[in-house]
């Protein structure tokens, strides 16, 4: 079976997401910045696992296209969370560069396919 890295990657920095989510929760007692980075963080890979099954070439991109937003609004929780003092610096620097990673990536992928589907006349 065919790699995919995006799809590997989304679940896993969910993953991450959730245990974040956990430990804050339960050890900072924060309990509404947590609820948006848990929301946001992973509802990118729920929305790559939609794009596989998409009904088009542009309901893909679409679809990818949002994952995209999911991705930068996550970036601004967890800077929101490090900058207010919730996380410490090695776990803001460890989860801020896999949601960087992630971001390159949805941005490749629709550079790509937009170039492909749009580029085609």
């Amino acid at each position: 079976m065919k790699e995919n890295v995006i799809k590997d990657k989304s679940f896993a920095f969910a993953l991450r997401i959730v245990k974040m989510f956990q430990f804050l929760q339960s050890g900072k007692k924060e309990f509404v910045l947590s609820k948006q980075l848990l929301r946001s963080g992973t509802a990118i890979g729920a929305l790559v696992r939609e794009a596989e099954q998409a009904e088009s070439k542009a309901d893909f991109i679409h679809k990818m296209a949002i994952a995209q937003k999911e991705a930068n609004e996550t970036d601004y929780w967890i800077e929101l969370l490090f900058q207010s003092g919730y996380l410490e610096e090695s776990s803001y620097k460890s989860i801020i560069s896999d949601v960087i990673e992630l971001k390159k990536l949805l941005a490749s992928i629709l550079l790509t396919s937009k170039g492909n589907h749009y580029g085609k006349k």
